[in-house]
């Protein structure tokens, strides 16, 4: 018999370019190979519709995310309210199939009576509120700033909601242990993502990297700390590399004669970046959700020198050098910067991956809970 699932998506997953969309993609794409027949509910702000998710959908709905400044003066979080569609809950009322949640942003459902007793199943992609607590942090606009401390405390009241849900699944273990001590039925899934084998190189490579985002926050706060505490005397090629750099960074990363700055580079540039480095350096102030480059990084680089928050509950911490401040970090780039990286590194690799990481294993994992009563 075929199992019919509801997915609702914050946003259009695909392109598959930034964390969230990532997981929720990637997930699309295990279920779909392994038969499970998926209509995709997704809010359409900016995106556009995408004909790729025809191929593993069997029906896709776009819905309008209303974007109006009315909603930031709700007691609802402007992340949900502006998630919140009765076309949606009319087409999803048309049957019983289980629906699966993504991220908070899409759980006001939850409250609704109509749903009662459906399965309802929400993979949380971060503790929401923590997420905006730091990037209330990280803020310097003092708008922005206070927008995320207000949209956190209206995240901490609302995920209560989250009672009502028949399973909550966390993406690391350090969100798992939260979940667990406040909800029921909690599991723990990791990201699903695009790779299926360990591409990184054996050798020396010649500079040391950083890619992300450039234009958010915390990323421009760690590149910062690296150019002031950790390269301000190391003498070693450091490429900072990724989308959208500030004006601000690239008159940072200009007078720094061992600093070059790679904006807006391509997937087979960034990939070209990635394999060819010594050393990836991977720092966050976050410890929120997972870091999908870190796993990128892991697949296709080199050296991993990350800080503690880096990898916040992905277990994957005997695949990483660690370096919590500045002083530690030179030391190690010093290190690694003359090491060879070997075929019994990439062995480890393949191996802690696999039984992690391995989308097949972990969609076996995703049925048992969508489908228990099967």
């Amino acid at each position: 018999m075929d199992r019919y699932l509801h997915i609702v998506s914050f946003d259009v997953p695909w392109p598959a370019n930034y964390g969230g969309v990532i997981d929720v993609f990637y997930k699309i794409k295990a279920l779909h190979a392994i038969g499970v027949k998926i209509i995709l509910h997704t809010y359409e702000y900016g995106r556009g519709e995408a004909e790729e998710l025809n191929t593993y959908c069997e029906k896709v709905y776009y819905y309008r995310r209303d974007l109006a400044k009315t909603h930031l003066f709700k007691n609802i979080p402007y992340i949900v309210s502006s998630r919140n569609s009765e076309q949606l809950i009319n087409t999803l009322l048309r049957d019983k199939h289980p629906i699966l949640l993504e991220g908070l942003h899409t759980s006001i459902l939850l409250n609704d009576i109509r749903f009662h007793g459906r399965k309802m199943v929400v993979r949380m992609h971060n503790i929401e509120h923590d997420y905006y607590y730091h990037l209330a942090s990280a803020e310097t606009d003092l708008f922005k700033k206070y927008y995320y401390y207000n949209e956190a405390k209206k995240l901490k009241r609302f995920e209560r909601v989250l009672n009502r849900a028949s399973a909550v699944i966390a993406i690391s273990r350090k969100d798992e242990k939260y979940f667990a001590s406040k909800y029921r039925n909690v599991s723990f899934i990791p990201a699903f993502h695009p790779h299926t084998e360990v591409k990184s190189s054996t050798g020396q490579g010649s500079y040391v990297l950083y890619h992300g985002n450039l234009s958010v926050s915390e990323n421009k706060n760690a590149i910062k700390f690296l150019l002031d505490e950790v390269f301000d005397d190391l003498k070693v090629p450091f490429v900072v590399a990724g989308l959208n750099p500030t004006p601000a960074l690239k008159r940072l990363t200009a007078d720094k004669p061992y600093v070059s700055l790679v904006a807006n580079p391509d997937d087979e540039q960034m990939f070209k970046l990635i394999n060819e480095a010594q050393l990836h350096l991977l720092i966050t102030f976050q410890a929120t959700g997972l870091k999908l480059k870190l796993l990128n990084t892991l697949y296709n680089g080199r050296f991993c020198l990350v800080n503690d928050k880096m990898l916040s509950g992905s277990t994957l911490d005997e695949l990483c050098i660690v370096a919590n401040d500045a002083n530690a970090m030179k030391q190690q780039i010093k290190k690694l910067f003359k090491r060879s990286f070997s075929g019994r590194e990439i062995q480890r690799r393949k191996t802690r991956l696999v039984q992690l990481y391995h989308n097949g294993h972990n969609v076996r994992r995703l049925i048992e809970i969508l489908f228990d009563n099967d």
